[in-house]
């Protein structure tokens, strides 16, 4: 059995509680937080787990093998780095840290250390983020030409990260995941209407190679609850709808036609012929809950001393890619090398 404490109580926390604690390969020994209240709810439905408010009582225990983050953000990196220079295993939500040079700072540490640390990007565990990769690695779409992402809530409002460090690190990881690495570039323009300095809606372009763009709009402040990708391609387009749980991936065989009619297009007929309008397919796409699998794989990674998918490099390239964000939200939206 590995033994886990896990550190916030709060939103996401209780999640992480009940699939480690319910695991058959792990059990939860410490839960920590602040927040008395949490921790009375937390010892009234696990009454053999150990409660307390000072990390400290978790890192020094000898027992504990691993550490499970689950705080806001700004705290990642000192706890992170606590864990791990006291020898435990560490799965930190995402984003690792808030700023580069910190989440750098952290993969050297575990490198040395020999630790596992992997970053909470849950979409890398999804079903239909997983199908897709699959679809671009065998090149059904063709060469990538641009992605759409629209990431969108009324709340939780963040007063500690912006709305890109909360919201736009999911779609950046996937972004990522999908086209093998992360982009050139970036771009990025806001707005802060709740608290002074923090936005809450981000628009943001992204520049990765061989020509493949990604545009991401995010925000906490809007009145529809959407979880929205398009992706498009040379022979093909897709779009996967996360609140979509039934048929959450579709294939479009629609795109410009490879015969397009010659010098000027005067008639509708022609038209038609440039443009390709083929069937939609809907997928069969593997259910099961996205933080499961992300925590099997980290007990996974722990057993056999390998790097996660969700390592902390691909936590890094993140922290990168909305540092870049934030450095252009500061100049008015210019474009800044990642």
């Amino acid at each position: 059995m590995i033994r886990i404490a896990i550190l916030g109580a709060g939103h996401w926390g209780p999640n992480l509680i009940r699939n480690f604690h319910t695991h058959q390969a792990s059990e939860v020994v410490w839960v920590i937080d602040r927040d008395p209240g949490r921790l009375e709810l937390a010892r009234s439905r696990y009454p053999d787990v150990r409660v307390g408010a000072d990390p400290a009582a978790a890192f020094d225990d000898p027992a504990v093998d691993a550490v499970v983050l689950a705080t806001p953000t700004v705290t990642h990196h000192p706890l992170a780095a606590a864990a791990l220079r006291a020898g435990k295993h560490v799965l930190v939500e995402k984003p690792l840290a808030t700023r580069t040079e910190e989440a750098e700072e952290l993969c050297a540490l575990a490198d040395r250390l020999g630790r596992i640390l992997m970053v909470g990007h849950v979409f890398l565990f999804n079903g239909a983020v997983r199908q897709i990769k699959e679809d671009l690695d065998a090149e059904r779409v063709g060469k990538v030409f641009y992605l759409s992402m629209l990431r969108t809530n009324l709340g939780p409002i963040r007063s500690d990260v912006n709305a890109a460090w909360d919201l736009a690190a999911h779609d950046v990881a996937i972004a990522n995941y999908w086209l093998g690495g992360p982009p050139l570039a970036a771009a990025a323009q806001g707005g802060s209407w709740i608290n002074p300095g923090i936005e809450d809606a981000v628009f943001a372009n992204l520049w990765y190679p061989n020509g493949v763009m990604a545009h991401l709009h995010v925000s906490w402040l809007s009145p529809r609850k959407v979880r929205d990708i398009t992706l498009v391609g040379e022979k093909g387009m897709l779009t996967f709808d996360d609140m979509n749980l039934q048929e959450p991936v579709r294939h479009y065989d629609k795109g410009v036609s490879e015969k397009r009619s010659a010098g000027f297009v005067d008639t509708f007929a022609l038209f038609r012929t440039s443009i390709r309008e083929g069937a939609v397919t809907i997928p069969r796409v593997s259910t099961g809950e996205p933080l499961k699998a992300e925590c099997d794989h980290f007990l996974d990674c722990i057993h056999r001393g390998v790097r996660p998918l969700a390592d902390g490099r691909s936590g890094l390239d993140a922290v990168r890619v909305l540092a870049a964000l934030d450095r252009s939200l500061h100049e008015e939206g210019r474009r800044v090398d990642v």
